[in-house]
């Protein structure tokens, strides 16, 4: 077990426990609910219990983690049609992250019937059953991304999970993002718990439509998901956002040659934001509170 100490269960409000990364200084998953957030942030909005009715599902989970999204996919996709065969890749830099999600049993608070398959890809990267081709890639995910395109890989559900921007910008810049983009089927739908307008803005420059999602239980913030098909999205940005896409914070991450350590990345954004003209993001908040308190006391 000593290779798993690092790693310490805390319990989050939904009974469901995560871990705090020491490497990245965050905790993996909202303290208002893990096992929440991996439905309601990437398994509900990329619409996979609808599309479980297919004989065939392919599922790009970047940054596994404790493998919760995978867990909550399996689960809802399995209980619409337990024939439905699903291939998925998973992308993860730290292998000892899923397998001490094993190791301390955490999904046990799930009463949850697949842990097995979990087991057998968290400690051995590959599961072959009869409905399940499942493998991990291990390493920087900005060259596991490469290998997944080079393969043909066209995901119906793609989960965004990375750290946050300020911490891992490395896997939210417009780069990595356009290449994540390149594996998505042309009906299907990327989800990530994310509103951060820099993010917003290289999905759009990736060509894809996005929307926002409902934001979880106790959070105000919503997440994104993103296509390249408007009509299945949830309803359109609100005005508030759009004007927020036009501000210095939307200027997004970059990442030219896919190799740049993360200060290097936070750095040329800052420099980027500025030299530019655009309006200062703190004027845009200022504007929409004034609105918002101009509403409220007239209604």
């Amino acid at each position: 077990m000593t290779q798993f100490e690092n790693f310490v269960p805390q319990l989050t409000a939904d009974g469901s426990f995560t871990f705090i990364s020491q490497e990245f200084g965050e905790s993996f998953h909202s303290h208002f609910g893990a096992k929440q957030e991996s439905f309601c942030k990437f398994v509900v909005p990329t619409q996979l219990a609808q599309s479980a009715t297919r004989p065939v599902l392919r599922l790009l989970d970047i940054c596994y983690g404790l493998g919760y999204n995978t867990a909550a996919a399996l689960e809802t996709i399995w209980a619409v049609n337990p024939h439905c065969y699903v291939e998925l890749i998973g992308l993860e830099l730290n292998p000892s992250v899923p397998q001490a999600a094993i190791a301390h049993h955490l999904l046990d608070h799930w009463n949850y019937e697949y842990t097995d398959i979990l087991n057998e890809l968290a400690f051995q990267y590959h599961v072959q059953t009869d409905h399940l081709q499942a493998k991990l890639l291990i390493g920087d995910a900005r060259s596991s991304i490469a290998q997944v395109y080079q393969s043909g890989f066209q995901a119906d559900a793609i989960f965004l999970d990375p750290f946050s921007p300020p911490q891992c910008p490395h896997l939210w810049t417009t780069e990595f993002i356009q290449k994540v983009a390149q594996c998505l089927h042309a009906e299907g739908l990327l989800a990530t718990y994310s509103c951060a307008v820099a993010v917003r803005t290289a999905l759009l420059a990736a060509g894809l439509e996005i929307a926002s999602t409902p934001p979880v239980v106790g959070k105000r913030s919503p997440g994104t998901v993103a296509g390249y098909q408007k009509y299945h999205l949830f309803p359109p940005l609100s005005q508030e956002e759009q004007e927020h896409l036009l501000t210095r914070a939307a200027i997004p991450y970059r990442d030219p040659q896919l190799n740049d350590p993360a200060h290097v990345i936070v750095m040329r954004r800052q420099q980027e934001q500025q030299a530019c003209s655009l309006e200062p993001t703190s004027r845009w908040r200022k504007r929409w509170l004034l609105a918002k308190g101009h509403n409220h006391s007239s209604s």
